[in-house]
């Protein structure tokens, strides 16, 4: 049996997704996707609201299945997978930061981060100190043990970066990470993950409306008609 080609951390082909209501023609939102992606790469993906941004982030981290095509992890197609195995595959090797935290409210900032680690396996010593850890690298030293509730925005988005980075993960997927902060923290926030994503070698795959932001990356994608396509 040959081995997964793993010299890509995330690559799609033929990637498309299409929508059908009873009897009507179906409804394309992606179509023939393809994306290759290396460890400590960084690429945007901008588009026109509704143009499908969220559908393909969404894909690529195996959180919903194509209609056509492939999304390879580590050279592993992750549709191929059961649930089980699947939500295995998505804890160990892929991170996800969205534009609202998403963090559990009755859990402090450090358990929040240790959950992925706890999940993993990792005794809840070893997931704690792991997670102060990268909380501490992101300014959160002082702030580990209070609650969601009780930290302001940009912590909060900190937080949430930490969680999708503490396993170390192959990709992170990003969605309008900073729609939800002002500029100063927005600005905080973004060149935080850049320096992350170099720092810990993990691919980064964001999506956002903010061209200041995705200038940022390695390189600039466009989705427009469902179609992906390299920025002009």
């Amino acid at each position: 049996m040959n081995k997964p080609d793993t010299s890509f951390s995330l690559e799609a082909s033929g990637l498309g997704k299409a929508y059908r209501e009873g009897s009507g023609e179906a409804l394309h939102v992606l179509r023939d996707v393809n994306l290759q992606l290396k460890r400590g790469e960084s690429i945007a993906i901008i588009g026109a609201s509704g143009s499908g941004k969220t559908t393909l982030l969404n894909l690529l981290g195996g959180l919903d299945n194509p209609s056509s095509g492939k999304v390879l992890v580590r050279g592993q197609d992750i549709n191929q997978l059961d649930e089980k195995s699947r939500c295995k595959m998505r804890n160990a090797h892929l991170g996800f930061v969205y534009q609202f935290h998403h963090l559990l409210a009755e859990f402090t900032a450090l358990e929040n981060v240790a959950m992925p680690l706890l999940i993993a396996g990792l005794s809840p010593e070893k997931a704690s100190a792991e997670s102060a850890r990268i909380l501490g690298e992101l300014g959160l030293a002082d702030r580990m043990q209070h609650k969601p509730g009780e930290l302001s925005g940009g912590e909060r988005q900190r937080a949430a970066i930490a969680r999708a980075l503490i396993h170390c993960p192959d990709c992170v997927f990003a969605d309008e990470p900073t729609g939800n902060l002002d500029r100063r923290n927005a600005e905080q926030v973004i060149d935080i993950i850049s320096q992350l994503n170099t720092g810990f070698n993990t691919a980064l795959v964001i999506v956002t409306h903010d061209m200041h932001i995705a200038e940022k990356m390695n390189r600039i994608y466009q989705l427009n008609d469902g179609v992906l396509a390299p920025a002009e």
